[in-house]
């Protein structure tokens, strides 16, 4: 069986999947995401966003944090956001978590 596709929107609550974590490398001395024979290096923003993405949260609520943060468009932020995420998804590094967490 095929894996679903997520599509990416902001009501999507993304996590990572079961097969990946995101992870501070000390050899590196940068964070990575860690997936079977797979490693993918992230950019800053990339692990902020990341570790926003805990299944309880809709990109709608990481777009705010953003947006508040950085003082920043919110609309700009949000395309940005859920360009990223989609991308991570369609190589597999991102999933949506199925059930409501408390």
């Amino acid at each position: 069986m095929a894996p679903r596709r997520v599509e990416v929107s902001e009501t999507t609550r993304p996590v990572l999947p079961r097969h990946a974590r995101l992870k501070f490398d000390e050899t590196r001395q940068r964070w990575v995401i860690l997936a079977p024979e797979r490693v993918l290096a992230p950019d800053e923003i990339a692990v902020e966003i990341l570790q926003l993405c805990d299944g309880a949260r809709a990109v709608a609520d990481i777009v705010d944090v953003l947006a508040a943060k950085y003082a920043a468009d919110r609309g700009e932020i949000g395309a940005d956001v859920v360009a990223m995420l989609q991308d991570l998804a369609d190589k597999g590094f991102l999933a949506e978590a199925k059930e409501k967490t408390p």
